[in-house]
Protein backbone atom coordinates (compact mmCIF):
# COMPACT_ATOMS: atom_id res chain seq x y z
CA UNK A 1 0.00 0.00 0.00
CA UNK A 2 1.23 3.46 -0.80
CA UNK A 3 0.63 6.45 1.43
CA UNK A 4 1.61 9.96 0.54
CA UNK A 5 1.55 13.06 2.66
CA UNK A 6 -0.34 16.13 1.58
CA UNK A 7 1.82 19.23 1.48
CA UNK A 8 0.71 21.83 4.00
CA UNK A 9 1.51 25.49 4.47
CA UNK A 10 4.58 26.44 6.49
CA UNK A 11 2.37 27.27 9.45
CA UNK A 12 0.69 23.85 9.50
CA UNK A 13 1.57 21.25 12.11
CA UNK A 14 4.70 19.20 11.62
CA UNK A 15 2.48 16.12 11.86
CA UNK A 16 1.84 15.08 8.26
CA UNK A 17 -1.59 13.76 7.38
CA UNK A 18 -1.44 10.56 5.38
CA UNK A 19 -3.91 9.87 2.62
CA UNK A 20 -5.14 6.72 0.97
CA UNK A 21 -3.93 6.24 -2.58
CA UNK A 22 -4.18 2.51 -3.16
CA UNK A 23 -7.22 0.72 -1.76
CA UNK A 24 -7.10 -2.87 -0.60
CA UNK A 25 -9.57 -5.09 -2.47
CA UNK A 26 -9.60 -7.64 0.37
CA UNK A 27 -12.05 -7.82 3.23
CA UNK A 28 -10.24 -7.42 6.54
CA UNK A 29 -10.85 -9.32 9.75
CA UNK A 30 -12.98 -6.92 11.78
CA UNK A 31 -11.60 -8.34 15.06
CA UNK A 32 -8.13 -7.04 14.17
CA UNK A 33 -9.28 -3.46 13.60
CA UNK A 34 -9.01 -0.98 16.46
CA UNK A 35 -9.60 2.38 14.80
CA UNK A 36 -10.43 4.13 11.55
CA UNK A 37 -10.28 7.50 9.81
CA UNK A 38 -12.64 8.71 7.09
CA UNK A 39 -11.11 10.36 4.06
CA UNK A 40 -12.59 12.23 1.11
CA UNK A 41 -9.38 13.34 -0.63
CA UNK A 42 -7.99 12.11 -3.00
CA UNK A 43 -10.60 9.35 -2.90
CA UNK A 44 -13.55 8.46 -0.67
CA UNK A 45 -11.95 5.87 1.58
CA UNK A 46 -11.66 4.51 5.10
CA UNK A 47 -8.24 4.01 6.63
CA UNK A 48 -8.46 1.20 9.16
CA UNK A 49 -5.78 0.85 11.82
CA UNK A 50 -5.06 -2.65 13.08
CA UNK A 51 -4.05 -3.71 16.59
CA UNK A 52 -0.44 -3.79 15.30
CA UNK A 53 -0.66 -0.20 14.08
CA UNK A 54 -0.83 -1.08 10.39
CA UNK A 55 -2.90 1.32 8.29
CA UNK A 56 -4.98 -0.22 5.52
CA UNK A 57 -7.13 1.76 3.12
CA UNK A 58 -10.37 0.39 1.72
CA UNK A 59 -13.24 1.73 -0.35
CA UNK A 60 -15.84 3.38 1.89
CA UNK A 61 -18.86 2.06 0.00
CA UNK A 62 -18.49 -1.65 0.72
CA UNK A 63 -21.04 -3.28 3.04
CA UNK A 64 -18.45 -4.96 5.29
CA UNK A 65 -16.67 -1.61 5.77
CA UNK A 66 -19.86 -0.06 7.19
CA UNK A 67 -20.24 -3.10 9.50
CA UNK A 68 -16.63 -2.74 10.69
CA UNK A 69 -17.11 0.98 11.42
CA UNK A 70 -20.24 0.22 13.44
CA UNK A 71 -18.39 -2.49 15.43
CA UNK A 72 -15.51 -0.13 16.23
CA UNK A 73 -17.95 2.63 17.26
CA UNK A 74 -19.88 0.16 19.46
CA UNK A 75 -16.64 -0.99 21.09
CA UNK A 76 -15.62 2.61 21.79
CA UNK A 77 -19.04 3.39 23.30
CA UNK A 78 -18.86 0.32 25.54
CA UNK A 79 -15.60 1.46 27.18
Amino acid sequence: FIYFSLPGSASSQSMRKFSCVNLSPKQLNIRNLVSYEKQQVPTNAIMFITARGIKICVSADQTWVQTAIKRIDDRRAAK
